[in-house]
């Protein structure tokens, strides 16, 4: 696995998880708002606020606070966010994509900018690395779901395209467009997901040693602790040695 997931396992294995569970919980709220918003606070009839809900509970977010979200966007002090996104390069010229929800895009980019260059990398312009990478439908369930045969079967049923399976828990990769359908048909197979979204899948990686590799972690995670960004994904890649060298510091 490379990138993000790869990313996101190591930060488990340092026990990071829950390290800022309100900053999550308000990133999921944004969201929902935007997502009700742009398609009405309908579910039924909104698949992006569906999706937002169901990623939501699989984060154990409560029921008011979603429905809390949702009735904010349609208030008369609602909040206008936009949707923006930022790439760039990091250390050892891996790509990084940056999704934001802002009331200000000038404020944004001056701090998606500043985390770039203090941690080495570059921000580039729009285009400059998404070709690196595939718009596709993930979603995650935890090791204790099922075992690997039965996620894949249920995988395989629900018209997924990819399945990865390790200790820290399943992985589904499903075509962007389907991501609704997947996503329901196995929560009615194996119960509801860790998480259910559309992410950017490298298609080219770039390998590193753990010293560079450390540093893209410090940049992800600096960008990841921003308010107004809601997404992190990178192409970076590392060996077994160096991922054992990476979780034992």
């Amino acid at each position: 696995m490379a990138g993000h997931s790869q990313f996101k396992n190591i930060m488990y294995r340092k026990n990071r998880q829950d390290a800022a569970r309100s900053k999550l919980f308000a990133k999921l709220s944004r969201e929902i708002m935007v997502a009700a918003k742009l398609g009405g606070p309908d579910p039924d009839s909104n698949p992006r606020l569906r999706l937002a809900i169901q990623n939501a509970r699989a984060n154990s977010m409560p029921k008011d606070n979603i429905q809390r979200a949702i009735n904010r966007s349609t208030g008369a002090d609602a909040d206008n966010y936009e949707e923006v996104r930022y790439e760039g390069y990091g250390p050892g010229g891996v790509a990084v994509i940056v999704e934001a929800l802002t009331d200000n895009r000038n404020r944004t980019a001056s701090s998606v900018r500043s985390i770039f260059t203090k941690h080495g990398g570059n921000m580039g312009e729009t285009g400059s690395v998404a070709f690196m990478f595939q718009r596709v439908g993930e979603i995650v369930y935890k090791p204790d779901a099922a075992d690997a045969d039965a996620v894949m079967e249920a995988a395989i049923e629900a018209g997924a395209e990819d399945v990865v399976s390790d200790d820290s828990g399943h992985t589904i990769i499903c075509a962007f467009e389907d991501l609704g359908a997947v996503s329901q048909a196995l929560t009615e197979a194996l119960g509801e997901p860790e998480s259910v979204k559309p992410v950017w899948k490298p298609t080219t990686t770039t390998e590193l040693d753990a010293e560079k590799a450390e540093k893209v972690l410090r940049l992800i995670q600096a960008l990841e602790e921003d308010d107004d960004v809601q997404n992190v994904y990178s192409n970076f890649e590392v060996s077994d040695e160096v991922m054992r060298k990476l979780t034992a510091a």
